[in-house]
């Protein structure tokens, strides 16, 4: 059977849906980086920078997107050359017609994302977010004809409504009478102008992303037989399941923190780590971040996490750490990052294959830590 052609912009809809850019740091820029989101992709990359490396390597390998972690770009330009890092990198794609995207901090606090993958490699158990995302999610009441609740329903759930955890699907009805009277000008689905009905309604009740509510209610009303279809939205302070920045596990058996710092060399590849704290001191119960995470030192130890394994520990906050009797282990930002460029090669190539398309999906094994132990 013939594929489709696979374009770079189902690749960022493929990505969005993995890891939806609301859930991105206000300050960062993740997405379509560089490049025509019309344009055939056949072959793409993913790496952990966006640099003239990867760029190169990509470009020898056949490959028509470039897919990292790290965004190529953060701030506005002020100008286009290749005299600088940035802008060398845009020359050398758009000369080369490489397209670049990144999926960066929503990448980080995704259920099946950074760190839950950091979590994974190094074996802890019952892990969950140490930083809970809130106020991404809201209730929708809708009040529709006791007929008509079947396709309202089916549309609701098609659109991406209905999810909670692992269940999808979830909503609540009840039955109640619903009076309304059409004005001058209606076409009424029910009823004559100018006389108040009475319908037996269903206050059906569902929850939504706020990142698909455009599209839940552009389905809903569709569905809808109401000329004026009546409903609520609700804010929610519920946390999304599973979404949220760093996590916080137990390890299977407790051990010295020293034994424990080997092993996390051993399961990051990286040549040494930092510690704050004695190595004889015991650890079991473990938060992580990858990348920059010792600002939820307070939040790991409020938790009573023994130690945060995180990178880009500055000198003060490895006191703080101390102050509060909380083990620091620095096993650097590459070390705590590296491991998201095989993982997220593994969940595109997966979720093609999926979709049909014929996709070849390739890891960029040429980076390396800017950092040398000597």
């Amino acid at each position: 059977m013939a594929t489709r052609t696979v374009r770079v912009q189902d690749l960022l809809g493929l990505l969005h849906g993995l890891y939806p850019p609301d859930l991105a740091e206000e300050w960062d820029n993740v997405g379509l980086q560089v490049g025509d989101p019309a344009a055939t992709v056949e072959r793409l990359m993913v790496a952990l920078d966006p640099s003239t490396a990867a760029l190169t390597a990509a470009s020898e390998q056949g490959a028509q997107l470039l897919v990292t972690h790290h965004p190529l770009l953060f701030k506005p330009l002020r100008r286009l050359t290749p005299d600088d890092p940035v802008g060398r990198v845009i020359w050398q794609a758009v000369r080369g017609g490489m397209a670049i995207v990144a999926a960066h901090t929503n990448l980080d606090v995704a259920a099946d994302g950074l760190n839950r993958w950091l979590a994974e490699r190094l074996a802890l158990t019952d892990a969950e977010p140490l930083q809970p995302v809130t106020g991404q999610l809201l209730k929708l009441v809708v009040f529709v004809p006791f007929d008509h609740v079947g396709p309202v329903t089916e549309a609701l759930f098609a659109a991406g409504a209905g999810h909670i955890g692992g269940y999808d699907q979830c909503s609540f009805r009840t039955s109640g009478i619903g009076t309304f009277r059409p004005g001058p000008g209606t076409a009424p689905f029910i009823g004559e102008t100018g006389r108040r009905e009475q319908v037996e309604e269903v206050r059906l009740e569902t929850i939504v992303p706020q990142r698909r509510l455009s599209r839940v209610l552009e389905k809903m009303i569709k569905a809808h037989p109401y000329e004026e279809v009546a409903y609520d939205l609700v804010p929610l302070a519920n946390q999304l399941p599973g979404v949220g920045l760093g996590r916080i596990g137990r390890l299977t058996a407790a051990q010295s923190l020293g034994e424990f710092a080997e092993g996390v060399k051993a399961a990051l590849d990286c040549q040494s780590v930092r510690l704050v704290g004695a190595p004889e001191r015991t650890v079991g119960k473990v938060a992580v971040c990858g990348g920059s995470g010792a600002g939820l030192i307070h939040e790991a130890k409020r938790q009573g996490a023994d130690v945060l394994v995180t990178g880009d520990v500055k000198y003060h906050e490895a006191r703080l750490a101390e102050e509060l009797d909380l083990a620091l282990l620095d096993a650097g930002h590459f070390a705590t990052e590296r491991l998201a460029v095989s993982e997220l090669a593994a969940r595109l190539g997966k979720e093609a294959a999926g979709r049909g398309w014929s996709l070849d999906v390739l890891i960029h094994d040429g980076e390396h830590d800017p950092f040398l132990v000597r």
